[in-house]
């Protein structure tokens, strides 16, 4: 009886030891978690007014073309240019032939002894009315005959002045030479002889989407950045919206025309068009808020609400400004958006904030 009743106290200090011990446990748990929490840094963010820029990829091409070629039959002699030669209007690029020239000569040089004899007869014609030795109806006569003959001369000199034109090619503009199509001793063929451009000024050709075209301007200016020449800018000037779309791409043709007096500028160069496209309201957010999900294209932002939870906010960008970037949606103004410590974060996580 004894023993039993000196057991008790025993137990009894165990069962408060262990009770204790249960709480501590709990207590240490909980302040664990607590410690877990993501700690992260949060900034506000707001509207601001976005100077708007469009740009665009852009083909570079010749303000104008010409395509030398002769309307005449004949074998090329002498082509004086080569591809990529700088030529002057009027310079002479091609010779060909002149065999058909001699017959041509004969031809007016016998329409205007032709037109000479008539005008003699004509002449006596006139003289022989007013004295009383001829009729009105032989002068009329002669008269048909004498605009006759000076029109067969005008069409023969017409004719040799485009046979001699089509012997000697020259260039009717200043630019040059971007095809050469035969040697000498050829026979011209369905292609030109040879083609000139005029590339002073030059004409860039952008296409912009529908959303942009009430935007854009005739003489609006344009900045344009060639991979030749790294970050230095050259300055056009908006020179035709086009007023139909394209049915393939929905989109509008922009020429831009581009001094280029020194000539370094060349067709077919790769370019780049800006265009400011006047203001907008948009939020701003700092890069380091912006996550690019992997895989994808797709961009997002943690935003940080009242009860002390994120959301993931999928967003669309706009120009990168410096180490911000502009949104297009994604975010409200006012909102906290998390700008570190994102690494470790879920949608709908709870958060501790950095000190």
């Amino acid at each position: 009886m004894k023993r039993y009743l000196k057991t008790i106290p025993a137990l009894s200090l165990l069962l408060i030891v262990s009770g204790c011990s249960g709480s501590s446990e709990k207590e240490t748990k909980g302040a664990a978690e607590a410690e877990k929490l993501p700690v992260v840094k949060i900034m506000q963010v707001s509207e601001q007014n976005v100077p708007q820029r469009g740009t665009y990829t852009a083909s570079i091409e010749p303000e104008l073309i010409n395509n030398i070629t002769s309307q005449s039959p004949g074998r090329i002699k002498q082509i004086l240019v080569d591809e990529g030669v700088r030529v002057a209007a009027g310079q002479k690029l091609v010779v060909l032939d002149d065999v058909n020239a001699f017959t041509y000569e004969t031809q007016v040089d016998n329409a205007k002894a032709n037109l000479k004899n008539i005008q003699l007869n004509y002449d006596r014609a006139v003289e022989l009315y007013k004295i009383g030795g001829g009729t009105k109806q032989q002068v009329d006569q002669m008269e048909i005959q004498l605009i006759n003959a000076k029109n067969q001369l005008a069409t023969a000199e017409r004719t040799l002045r485009n046979v001699r034109e089509n012997t000697v090619l020259t260039s009717p503009i200043s630019g040059i030479v971007t095809a050469r199509n035969y040697d000498p001793g050829d026979m011209p063929g369905a292609l030109p002889i040879v083609t000139v451009a005029k590339t002073n000024p030059l004409k860039v050709v952008i296409n912009v989407t529908e959303s942009d075209l009430p935007r854009i301007r005739k003489g609006m200016p344009a900045e344009i950045t060639f991979d030749t020449y790294g970050d230095e800018t050259f300055r056009g000037t908006v020179s035709m919206v086009m007023p139909t779309v394209d049915s393939q791409s929905r989109t509008f043709g922009v020429e831009i025309s581009v001094p280029n007096s020194d000539g370094r500028l060349l067709p077919g160069m790769f370019g780049r068009v800006s265009l400011n496209l006047g203001e907008a309201r948009r939020v701003v957010v700092p890069d380091r808020a912006v996550i690019k999900q992997q895989g994808s294209g797709v961009h997002y932002v943690y935003v940080y609400n009242p009860d002390g939870t994120v959301t993931f906010s999928k967003v669309e960008l706009g120009q990168r400004m410096g180490d911000t970037y502009e949104l297009i949606s994604g975010v409200n103004d006012g909102a906290n958006v998390v700008i570190s410590g994102q690494s470790k974060l879920g949608n709908g996580m709870k958060v501790e904030l950095s000190k």
